[in-house]
């Protein structure tokens, strides 16, 4: 009997342990399942968020190219200048024919105020043309003796002369829209020689869809691709001096090259003054190496002995 009890006992105690492990077991199990649900929403929103800032990264590069294409105009191809090299320098030709070209076409419309008449002697004229050139226009001085102010014929160190008085003048006679000078015009403007080469070739009808109002036109090279300035380089507009073809991408490779070398004119001598400092400062390191080698060689190749026993 004693060991009947004892056995019931026992059993029991099994059955009392195996029905409260059961909850515990769901309840384990239950919260196995919400974890690796979590986790898999975990994961989709990850996704989705991967895929959203993938989204809104290529909406913001589109809408930062457009900006560029609106603020200013559609990207230049960069053309090969014969100037741009490290020592490379202007060609005087090309620049000759390029002042040819703004006192025929460009003149009317745009100024120089920086450009003085001295400039041009060595670069494309001898002094004696430059002077007669300059003697060509009257510039009012003054005032004389008697206070009034007078005109006389032009001298080296005269500047260009402007086609209008004044900014109001510019605009009255243009429809609203002032002609920029022309002194620095390929430094002001976003890459430069090439957008100044590509606005004034790039001229062509506007395309579907496109509307121009009336007096402006149709170049996408142009911020907002409506410019105020018609096409002025056209095949045979200027007839050159020294008898090179006036085709549009002659004129216009010329022009470039004279607004060029008048926004940068000490460009050659800037480069010619650093290839003399990069010879002077090698041959230089080249003798502090030497003397360097010849004072320490002495130092470095000598053996020291410790004797010990002595």
């Amino acid at each position: 009997m004693v060991g009947g009890g004892a056995i019931q006992r026992l059993l029991k105690t099994r059955l009392l342990s195996q029905s409260a492990g059961r909850p515990v077991l769901s309840s384990l199990l239950a919260k196995k399942d919400q974890e690796e649900a979590g986790s898999a929403g975990m994961k989709s929103l990850r996704a989705f968020a991967l895929l959203g800032a993938g989204v809104t990264g290529l909406l913001g590069f589109a809408t930062v190219a457009s900006a560029d294409e609106s603020e200013h105009g559609l990207e230049c191809p960069n053309y090969p200048w014969p100037h741009a090299g490290i020592l490379s320098s202007y060609d005087h030709a090309s620049i000759r024919r390029g002042h040819q070209v703004y006192q025929q076409v460009c003149a009317s419309c745009h100024s120089m105020s920086l450009v003085s008449y001295r400039d041009l002697v060595g670069v494309a004229y001898t002094e004696e043309e430059t002077k007669a050139m300059a003697a060509e226009i009257e510039v009012v001085d003054g005032p004389n003796d008697e206070g009034e102010m007078y005109t006389r014929p032009g001298k080296l160190s005269d500047k260009f002369p402007e086609p209008y008085p004044n900014e109001q003048a510019a605009r009255f006679a243009n429809g609203g829209a002032y002609p920029p000078d022309l002194s620095v015009i390929t430094k002001a403007r976003h890459n430069g020689q090439n957008y100044v080469f590509a606005l004034l070739t790039g001229y062509r009808e506007p395309p579907a869809g496109v509307s121009v109002r009336e007096g402006l036109h149709y170049n996408p090279y142009f911020p907002g691709g409506a410019i105020a300035m018609p096409k002025m380089l056209n095949d045979g507009a200027v007839e050159y001096e020294d008898g090179t073809p006036a085709t549009e991408a002659q004129m216009g490779k010329d022009i470039v090259s004279f607004l060029s070398w008048a926004a940068e004119p000490e460009m050659e001598e800037r480069k010619l003054m650093g290839f003399k400092w990069i010879l002077v400062l090698s041959l230089a390191f080249l003798q502090a190496g030497y003397y360097r080698r010849m004072k320490w060689s002495v130092l470095k190749s000598r053996k020291v002995i410790v004797d010990v026993v002595n």
